[in-house]
């Protein structure tokens, strides 16, 4: 069996909802639901690709001392505290994660990519997020799209004279 190697996603997630046209909209109604979506979004990806997630959202503004972590069926949702930035949570975080794999920041601050590059991190940006995204969506459903659930078994891809041969063998064992 193939192993993979870990793959940490962290992601800005207030730069990703600005950069994404159907987030962007969606917080001009309410910034709240702009929030969930992209969780929405990225718990899925998170499930169908198997890499660890975790999306900041500054909180800086706010009244609260304490940064908060929530855990959304398994992508983790940290809120940074009072008077703390996004882009300084993502750069403690990154100088703390372990070594395992591969640690992708998906930001479009430049500043922010120069830092994180420093410390051993790969940035993605907001649109090659959206783009995994949408592959890793599309390759959950595909087992799910075949007509016959049969059509992948080796043995209907096998010609005739090889199936008939594998058929002689199995019966000689019975």
């Amino acid at each position: 069996m193939e192993s993979k190697m870990n793959e940490y996603i962290v992601v800005d997630g207030y730069n990703v909802i600005h950069a994404w046209t159907d987030l962007s909209r969606l917080k001009e109604e309410s910034l709240e639901h702009a929030r969930d979506r992209l969780v929405d979004i990225l718990v899925d990806y998170a499930g169908f690709s198997g890499d660890r997630v975790i999306v900041v959202f500054d909180a800086h503004r706010s009244r609260h001392n304490a940064e908060r972590h929530v855990d959304v069926n398994g992508v983790q949702v940290i809120y940074t505290r009072e008077d703390e930035t996004a882009d300084s949570l993502i750069e403690r975080l990154v100088g703390e994660m372990p070594r395992d794999g591969y640690i992708r920041v998906v930001t479009s601050d430049w500043d922010e990519q120069r830092i994180i590059f420093g410390r051993g991190a790969y940035r993605m940006t907001p649109k090659e997020l959206r783009k995994r995204v949408q592959q890793v969506r599309a390759e959950g459903k595909e087992p799910f799209t075949q007509r016959n659930p049969t059509e992948g078994y080796l043995e209907n891809r096998l010609t005739g004279h090889l199936r008939q041969i594998f058929e002689q063998w199995r019966r000689k064992k019975e």
